[in-house]
C-alpha cells in the first residue's frame, strides 16, 4: 500500500495507466499554492469510476494520488518538451491550463525541489509501472498499455477551438502495432462522437517511452474531452446520463486493441 497511487493487479495482458487521477496536494505544500491551484481543476476527474469496466476485463489499473500540480507523471523527468514550439505544460507546472498561477510569490519549486519531486513522486510512479509491464510480459508475448487521460474541451492557451472527443495518441504509429490502432479507430469511426488519431495529442511521456510494440509492449494514449462525461466547471460533477454513451466507446476501444494483443499472443507474434 502506498500514498502515491493505487494499484491493482490483473492477470490480462492489459495495464490501464491514469497518471493524472490524483487530485492530493501534500499538507506541508499548501501554503505554496495559490487559491486556484488547490481546486486542482486540471485533474483528469473520474477516469477510475469511467474505467472500472478494466476490472472485469483482468486488467491490472494503477492510478496516481498526488496531483499534477505537485509534478506531472506524464512528462520526462529531464522536462524536455513533447511538443517543440507548442504551448505545453512543464514536469512541475507553474500554471493551470489557462494560464493562471499556481504559485503564490515566490513558491516556485527550483531546481533542487524539482529533483527532489522527482525522486520521491516522479519515480515510484514510473517504477511501479515498469514492474508492471515486465511482470505481464513474463505472463504474455504482447500487452497493451492503455494510457487514459481527460481534458477540458476548449482550452485556447492549449489549441485551438474545441478538442474532437476522443484523442488517440501512439506517437504516429510508433508506440502500438497498426493493427492495434486499427481496432481503435474502427471502436472511434463506430461511434457517434468525434475523434482523431495522432492529432493534437500523440501520447505524453509514458506512451512514447514504455510503447515498444517489436519488444511486446503496444501502448495507446486516449485524451477525452471531459464533456462527453463529466461537467467541466466546479465542482466536476460525473455525469451518468453523458457517461453512459462514451463509456460503451471506450470499453469497445479498449477490448478492440486487447482482442488484437490477444490474437498476435495466440498466434506466437
Amino acid at each position: 500500500m502506498t500514498d502515491l497511487f493505487s494499484l491493482e493487479r490483473g492477470t490480462a495482458p492489459l495495464l490501464i495507466s491514469i497518471p493524472h487521477l490524483g487530485t492530493q496536494i501534500p499538507d506541508a505544500m499548501r501554503d505554496q499554492y495559490t487559491d486556484i491551484a488547490r481546486t486542482v481543476v486540471d485533474t483528469d476527474w473520474h477516469l477510475d469510476r469511467l474505467y472500472a469496466f478494466g476490472k472485469a476485463l483482468g486488467a491490472t489499473m494503477l492510478g496516481a494520488r498526488v496531483s499534477r500540480y505537485v509534478i506531472d507523471l506524464n512528462r520526462p523527468s529531464n522536462d524536455e518538451s513533447l511538443y517543440p514550439g507548442q504551448t505545453t505544460t512543464s514536469l512541475c507546472p507553474t500554471e493551470t491550463f489557462r494560464g493562471e498561477p499556481l504559485y503564490r510569490e515566490g513558491c516556485v519549486p527550483d531546481a533542487a525541489e524539482r529533483e527532489k519531486r522527482v525522486a520521491t513522486y516522479w519515480q515510484p510512479y514510473h517504477d511501479a509501472l515498469r514492474a508492471e509491464l515486465l511482470r505481464l510480459r513474463t505472463q504474455h508475448a504482447n500487452v497493451l498499455l492503455w494510457e487514459a487521460h481527460s481534458i477540458a474541451s476548449v482550452l485556447p492557451r492549449l489549441f485551438d477551438g474545441k478538442l474532437p472527443d476522443l484523442n488517440i495518441g501512439t506517437q504516429d504509429g510508433r508506440t502500438a502495432a497498426a493493427p492495434v490502432l486499427d481496432a481503435v479507430k474502427r471502436a472511434a469511426g463506430g461511434s457517434p462522437f468525434t475523434w482523431v488519431a495522432n492529432g493534437r495529442f500523440k501520447g505524453g511521456f509514458i506512451t512514447r517511452h514504455f510503447g515498444a510494440p517489436q519488444d511486446g509492449v503496444h501502448a495507446v494514449q486516449l485524451e477525452m474531452c471531459q464533456s462527453t462525461y463529466m461537467s467541466e466547471d466546479a465542482p466536476f460533477d460525473y455525469l451518468p446520463e453523458q457517461a453512459q454513451k462514451v463509456e460503451p466507446v471506450v470499453r469497445e476501444m479498449v477490448t478492440g486493441a486487447l482482442g488484437v494483443v490477444l490474437e498476435m499472443n495466440a498466434v506466437g507474434r
